[in-house]
């Protein structure tokens, strides 16, 4: 057969390169590069497709020439975020298989709120939460006492959150939802500050082993200024994710792979995974979660769309025997089948690690 033609579909950064969050939107060209360099190394044609306001080169591109399946690294436009579930929405609508996630998992994994109705409904652990919503009427007092934090609840890869997102007082929390609603919009979600070590559970699908929990990454703060100083909390905020060469980020190293005692790895991995198939998630995501001091895990986030070159991921692929190679291969195999098609044996082989650029 001619060799499997997957898209490489992104999202082309819009936001100018002094925005303050570009970084996390700039981020998806090196994931595309190594990507399509992968999927050429193990015989696959992969064209690569970069659009941002206007979805018609997609369509085009679709008409002209079908792929096997897309590659889907697409992440929404940094202006209008709800473009990430469109375009899964848009490939389904068009009947063409693509990795990652289904849009209502994607448009769940956005929502904040809604997640945490459904976390709390399914009885899986979650921080104490409250929804405020301007036009919905003004705001009770907070009840799931101190400190909290303020989320945007429309937002991810920390967008919205910095030192400043965790309030101690009603009137701190007043102003800060203020900022939240004018700077981002409605709604806000307040939770109850878990204090604790904060890891990264990344899930993945695999052929044989089914879904699987890669060893942990945690998200080692080593600033000892926490709540006996206000003003620096340990929290993975925006900063911390995205500038290098920021306090922040040094202090607050991403470590893996990281392991827990055998039971309480078997309870996260269980309610892991019951996160996981609640929201619909397919092929792979992330959960945050952080462990009090008696051991019991809450979960902070679902991340359907997680960072495809994180290190978390790659260390925690590593440390199973498997590569991060594989997995792309493996992603791109299991969308091809899903459209109804094979692979013939032979005709794909996964790569040895492929240098960057």
């Amino acid at each position: 057969m001619p060799q499997p033609r997957v898209l490489v579909l992104y999202n082309e950064p819009v936001l100018p390169a002094d925005h303050p969050d570009a970084g996390s939107e700039h981020d998806v060209l090196d994931t595309v590069d190594g990507t399509v360099k992968t999927l050429r190394a193990a015989g696959f044609d992969a064209p690569r497709l970069g659009i941002n306001y206007d979805p018609r080169p997609l369509l085009d591109e679709l008409k002209r020439h079908p792929p096997d399946a897309v590659f889907n690294l697409f992440e929404g436009i940094a202006t209008q975020t709800a473009t990430e579930v469109a375009v899964a929405a848009l490939l389904e609508w068009l009947n063409v298989p693509f990795t990652g996630c289904p849009s209502p998992a994607l448009a769940l994994g956005r929502d904040k709120v809604r997640t945490k109705h459904l976390l709390a409904a399914a009885g899986l652990p979650t921080p104490a939460y409250q929804v405020i919503d301007p036009a919905h009427g003004p705001a009770g007092r907070w009840a799931g006492g101190w400190p909290a934090i303020v989320k945007p609840a429309l937002q991810d890869a920390s967008v919205g959150i910095d030192q400043g997102s965790v309030v101690t007082t009603q009137k701190e929390l007043d102003a800060r939802v203020r900022h939240v609603v004018r700077t981002y919009g409605p709604p806000v979600l307040v939770e109850a500050f878990v204090f604790g070590r904060e890891f990264h559970a990344n899930f993945v699908e695999h052929p044989a082993d089914g879904l699987v929990m890669l060893p942990l990454a945690e998200i080692g703060f080593t600033d000892a200024r926490t709540a006996t100083q206000p003003g620096r909390w340990p929290v993975y905020t925006f900063t911390a994710k995205w500038n290098v060469d920021s306090d922040e980020y040094h202090n607050s190293p991403l470590l893996s792979p990281v392991y827990l005692p055998d039971e309480a790895t078997d309870r996260l991995r269980a309610s892991g995974g019951r996160a996981y198939h609640l929201l619909g998630c397919r092929d792979y995501a992330r959960l945050d979660v952080r462990m009090t001091e008696t051991g019991e895990f809450t979960v902070l986030e679902v991340n359907p769309n997680p960072y495809l070159d994180s290190l978390a991921l790659v260390n925690g692929l590593n440390a199973i025997g498997r590569s991060h190679e594989g997995l792309v291969v493996d992603l791109a195999l299991a969308a091809i089948a899903r459209g109804g098609k094979t692979v013939p044996p032979g005709v794909i082989t996964v790569p040895a690690p492929v240098p960057a650029a």
